[in-house]
Formats: C-alpha cells, sequence, structure tokens
C-alpha cells in the first residue's frame, strides 16, 4: 500500500474494486465502514458481484468480467472531458500524460457501456465524484491482478491516482491488499524470481556483488528465474525434476488444477514444508514439518509496509522446527554453511543487505512497528509513499489498450465464473477447516447462481449440480443469492472436494506470469 491502512479514514472518497474487502479484508473493512459512516466518505465499489460493501457504496457499479482497463479509461476520459484533472501534478510529477489522452479519446462512457455494461451515466457520476475528493482512495485485491491483463489493471489504477493527484498525500494512495498475512514481507525478503531483498534487481552486476561479498559466495547468478507458473509446465514435460514448496498448496489454490496436479506428480522429487499435511504434502516425497506463527519468534511485513515483533507464544509440536532453522540444515547438508543463533541475527543481515530495511532493528520495533523504506537509524520510516517524488523520478503514464479475457462464453459453456473466498474459511482451509465452528458455517463448496440463471437452467436452491469448463468437471449446491448478478456465476476456492481451479484458466498475464482466475466460461447441469 502506498499508505497507512489508518489513511482509509482520512480519505473523502473510497474506490474499492476488484476486493471483497467485508470477507476478504474484515477488519480493514471496518475502517471503510468507520470512513462512511461517521466521517463522510463517499465509496464507489466497483465489482461484478453485489458484495456486501454495496450496502456502504453510493455508486456500485457492476463491469462484465475482465473489463477493468476498459472502465478505468472510461473514468479518466471522463475526467478529462470535464477539466477535473490535477493539472499541476500532472506537469510537475508525471510524464507521458499526452500519450495517454490520445489513448482515452475513444473511451467514452457509451463505448465503454457496449465494453463493461456500465451504464454511461453511472460512469460519469463516479468519475466525477472520485475526480472531486481533495484525498481519493484506491483499494484493490485479487479481483485486479488475476487476469491475464492483471498488469495492465494495476497500470491503469496508477494511472487514475496520478490524473487525479492522489499520490503522496494523506487518505490517498493505490493500495493493494495482500491476501495473505506476511505476503508483503516474503515479497520483500526477494521471493521473486528477479531480485534480491528490497526489490534488488538480480540482473544489477553490483547487487550480485554485494550480495556475493555478504555471503562469502561468487557467481551468484545474474539471470532471473522462474516464477511457479513457468516451473509447472517444465515439471510436467519432464524439464523440471524438483520442486520445494514452502507454506503453499498448489493441489488445491493453482489454476487448471488437474494439469497441475500431473505436473507436481511428474516430479523426480517433491520437498513441502508446511505446519499441517496439506493436500500438496500428502503426494510429497519429503515433508518437512514447520512451526506455525505463534510458536516462533521473528517479523512480518504487512499490507501497509509496516515491519513488526512477532513473538512465541508456546512450543512447537512434535519435531516442528522454525523454516529458518530447516533452510540452515538443509544448506549444510548441501555444503554451505548457513549458521545464526537466532532470528534476530537473520534480521540484523537483511538490515545489512537491503536499503529499505537498513535503519529497522528489533529495538526499534520492539513496540511498534516501522513502515519501510526505512534506511538509516535515524529514519522514522515511511508511511506515505511518493510525497515528493517517485522512486523513477517522476510518475510514468501508460497508455493502454483494452484486451479481452483469454476465454469468452459460448453456446456451449454460456456462463462465466469468477472465484474467490468466504468469510469463515482461508485459502484453501489448512488451518480454518481443522475448526468445528467455521465449519458449521461454511462446510462445502456452493455455486452462487442469480434467481434468473437458475430458473433458466430449471434449479432449485440447494440442488446439487455439476459445473464443467474446458479443463474439468466439479459438483457443488446452487446457492441462489442476492449478491450473484445474471451472466455470472461465483465458486469459493477453498474446498479441495469440489476444488474450484479444476475449473479455472491457467491463461497468464504476460508481465507477472499471474493465471486468469477470475474469468472463465462454465456450463452447469442438475447432477445425476
Amino acid at each position: 500500500m502506498t499508505n497507512p491502512i489508518a489513511d482509509i479514514e482520512k480519505a473523502d472518497v473510497i474506490l474499492i474494486t476488484g476486493s471483497n474487502t467485508s470477507e476478504n479484508h474484515p477488519v480493514l473493512s471496518s475502517f471503510v465502514k468507520r470512513a462512511v459512516k461517521f466521517r463522510g466518505a463517499k465509496l464507489i465499489v466497483i465489482d461484478p458481484r453485489r458484495i456486501k460493501m454495496t450496502e456502504f457504496a453510493q455508486h456500485w457499479l457492476r463491469p462484465n468480467l475482465g473489463t477493468d482497463v476498459a472502465w478505468i479509461n472510461g473514468m479518466m476520459h471522463v475526467i478529462l472531458k470535464e477539466k477535473m484533472q490535477a493539472t499541476d501534478f500532472i506537469q510537475n510529477r508525471t510524464e507521458g500524460f499526452e500519450a495517454l489522452q490520445e489513448r482515452l479519446e475513444k473511451y467514452t462512457p457509451e463505448f465503454v457501456e457496449g465494453i463493461t455494461g456500465i451504464p454511461a451515466e453511472s460512469l460519469i457520476a463516479a468519475a466525477k465524484l472520485f475526480a472531486g475528493a481533495k484525498a481519493g482512495s484506491i483499494l484493490y485485491c485479487m479481483g485486479i491482478t488475476q487476469h491475464i491483463s492483471g498488469t495492465d489493471n494495476v497500470k491503469s489504477l496508477a494511472n487514475l491516482a496520478m490524473l487525479t493527484g492522489n499520490l503522496g498525500i494523506a487518505g490517498a494512495g493505490v493500495n493493494p491488499l495482500r491476501g495473505q498475512n506476511n505476503v508483503q514481507g516474503a515479497c520483500d525478503m526477494g521471493g521473486l524470481p528477479n531480485v534480491y531483498t528490497g526489490y534488488q534487481p538480480v540482473s544489477d552486476l553490483a547487487v550480485a556483488k554485494k550480495m556475493e561479498e555478504a555471503w562469502g559466495v561468487t557467481g551468484l547468478p545474474t539471470q532471473p528465474g522462474l516464477t511457479v507458473t513457468k516451473m509447472l509446465p517444465k515439471a510436467h514435460d519432464g524439464e523440471l525434476k524438483a520442486m520445494y514448496i514452502i507454506g503453499e498448496n498448489p493441489m488445491v489454490s493453482d489454476a487448471d488444477l488437474n494439469h497441475a496436479e500431473k505436473s507436481l506428480k511428474n516430479l523426480e522429487l517433491l520437498v513441502v514444508q508446511d505446519i499441517f499435511m496439506t493436500e500438496t504434502a500428502k503426494i510429497a516425497d519429503v515433508v518437512f514439518p514447520s512451526a506455525c506463527f505463534a510458536e516462533k519468534e521473528g517479523t512480518f511485513s504487512n499490507t501497509e509496509r509496516r515491519v513488526q515483533r512477532v513473538r512465541k507464544a508456546v512450543d512447537a509440536p512434535g519435531q516442528c522446527k522454525d523454516d529458518w532453522w530447516i533452510t540452515c540444515q538443509l544448506a549444510e547438508r548441501m555444503g554451505y554453511t548457513m549458521n545464526y543463533d537466532s532470528s534476530q541475527a537473520i534480521f540484523d543481515e537483511i538490515a545489512k543487505v537491503t536499503p529499505s530495511y537498513g535503519g529497522i532493528t528489533y529495538a526499534r520495533i520492539e513496540t511498534e512497528g516501522l513502515h519501510w523504506p526505512c534506511p538509516t537509524a535515524d529514519h522514522p520510516g515511511t508511511p506515505i509513499l511518493h510525497a515528493q517524488q517517485f522512486t523513477r523520478g517522476k510518475g510514468m503514464f501508460h497508455a493502454i489498450e483494452w484486451i479481452p479475457p483469454a476465454e469468452q462464453v459460448d453456446d456451449d459453456y454460456p456462463l462465466y465464473l469468477t472465484t474467490g473466498r468466504v468469510l469463515y474459511q482461508y485459502h484453501t482451509g489448512t488451518m480454518t477447516m481443522k475448526t468445528d465452528g467455521l465449519n458449521e458455517r461454511a462446510p462445502e463448496a456452493y455455486v452462487e447462481m442469480s434467481r434468473k440463471d437458475a430458473a433458466n437452467a430449471a434449479l432449485q436452491d440447494g440442488d446439487m449440480v455439476s459445473i464443467a469448463s474446458r479443463r474439468g468437471t466439479i459438483h457443488a449446491r446452487v446457492k441462489i443469492a442476492a449478491s450473484a448478478v445474471d451472466g455470472t456465476v461465483f465458486i469459493p476456492f477453498h474446498f479441495a472436494k469440489a476444488a474450484a481451479n479444476k475449473l479455472t484458466n491457467a491463461a497468464l498475464d504476460p508481465v507477472s506470469g499471474i493465471p486468469e482466475f477470475k474469468v472463465c466460461a462454465v456450463k452447469i447441469d442438475k447432477a445425476a
């Protein structure tokens, strides 16, 4: 997030898109609700489902799946036509505006309505409301990123924020809501194939030399590695022989699950490190049992870039060990001495080799976390990014054209499917499905349908149906819901017995490598 969570309550207008905030981020959603209810903030929700947050919204725009670039371009077209852009911000702090302006010319509200289904007058009203805010906050989640155009979607939201001057000030910003705890920290620590810690490029020879000196090695690679979405096809074809999976359950979470399962089972060696025996661990050759968050010392970096202490509350059961201890032991057995006497010693090294973490120490975050970048010991941290300038100097506008999703509905597969989460289960259910109370609230998968779509298929609430895509078939119960809209069905992806990802499309965003989880075509028939 460019801005801290608390800033949400300082916003005049909040735009939420691609985020079922009250179910996926229930604590954070309370900041939005308070801002609307008690502070007079206006809320715009742009989502293909009538989610709970729409009840708090002044405007709910319902786009067709996979049309985000089109409606964002349409809002910017309106803002320029109404001369509501932040002219000084654009002139002083950005470049590429002329190319964007030219690209936006054809994205009239009427043209956008033809792509998105959003009524032209609704788009105009929402655009004018957002542009008129002194501080406008954009919140988004995986409904924006999990498309073949996910990178373009994010760039388009950045365009909208820059066009309206909503970066570098309190109550504003472009704020991705991270899907799991410490996923921000994992990325910060180089859990990506093209960077070291703090997003230092592996292709930068100076960075490679610094890391070699810190670790006492030579010959570190200077070419990016593979994303997981490129690893699996190579495993399927026999080119990749072994995988080591830590804290992830791709046997439920990966797109086109049948293909993913074949890929994993084709490996010569599969190692899984996790706190429970997941569906993926069950097919592994080796399983390392690891400690959970309450059983270890360390730090988490949350969605607002705040680095916080995690303290051991209880001993880990059985043979479970800290993740770092397992890694060190494995390194020792592979011939590299990796000695640390504590998680604090590891964090001290992180600070030495990571400029954005350079000023953070255990002592400084003993009682309260710090936001990176925090480069020096006397730096207060950076709750709000880009206050004076962007990392690259001036912010770059990107002139982006809308492209349709990889898969369209047709006579054989007439309904669109989108996937997501429910309040009572978490990710692949590794932890939550061991809790009786949560299983009582959300015991099984379902397919959410509108009353009209159910009637067209002669289905009743609670009927067992088969849902098929071009990749697989699952069975689930029909849930006729007010949140559903005609032509689109929704299935939560948590449940291994009816894994929605057996249906989803593995088509990838060419930049990020993220699959298009949020759009595919399906058909639904009453189960025999």
